[in-house]
């Protein structure tokens, strides 16, 4: 039993290490800016707990300032709508996960569904566990961050400006490696193709939506081909 363990753990621990590599720093970078703001060290580690979505936890900072449960109840609509989609396709893989997928649920962030998506387990590892383990890596990953960005901001002051780009080098990355299988390919060109016309169609403000309907409705509609390849 401990030996099937050990090759799940280490199976997902290696398949998270690009993230890990993310959202350790970009946590650190969360930390950072909210102590800068004024907070105590414990709430940026808080919002990772609870919240856990760096872009919402980022944009929530400013928000906190100032009491505007309405604006922070939109903007987290329009940050997170795009997860109604990433839902539906991990459906089927959840079959079966029993009381693990309301936590799956919960850490189902962007670069834990590109990797589950994506990635299939190798011989000898429990797929189940896999995915388990998967999200709770990245969740540890992103709140250990935060930990220690929060508790370094009480020590040192520095200069945050770029810092947040490792999110987007992050996605560069996880893009990468999906683009290497078939349907890998046809599904990035569909993401990107939808996605450009989504910003130049309707603007910066309401693509995002936008595009994640598009891209789920072709994806919908083109699952045999997909699948096929």
């Amino acid at each position: 039993m401990k030996k099937r363990f050990g090759k799940d753990f280490y199976y997902a621990l290696r398949m998270t290490l690009p993230v890990m590599a993310g959202y350790v720093f970009l946590g650190m970078t969360f930390g950072l800016l909210a102590k800068s703001e004024g907070f105590a060290w414990w709430v940026p580690v808080l919002m990772s707990l609870v919240i856990y979505s760096g872009a919402l936890e980022f944009a929530a900072v400013p928000l906190m300032g100032s009491f505007d449960p309405i604006g922070a109840l939109l903007l987290g609509i329009m940050l997170s709508a795009r997860h109604l989609f990433y839902g539906i396709p991990m459906l089927k893989k959840y079959e079966g996960t029993k009381m693990a997928k309301p936590f799956l649920i919960f850490g189902l962030t962007d670069e834990t569904f590109s990797i589950l998506s994506t990635a299939e387990p190798e011989d000898g590892v429990n797929p189940s566990k896999f995915y388990v383990l998967v999200t709770l890596l990245d969740y540890i990953y992103w709140v250990s961050g935060t930990l220690v960005g929060a508790i370094l901001g009480t020590a040192i002051n520095l200069n945050l400006e770029g810092l947040d780009f490792v999110l987007t080098a992050l996605f560069v990355v996880l893009f990468i490696e999906q683009m290497k299988t078939k349907s890998g390919i046809l599904s990035g060109i569909v993401g990107v193709a939808a996605s450009a016309v989504s910003l130049i169609a309707f603007g910066k403000t309401y693509f995002i939506v936008i595009s994640m309907a598009m891209i789920a409705s072709v994806l919908f509609a083109g699952k045999k081909v997909i699948d096929r390849e």
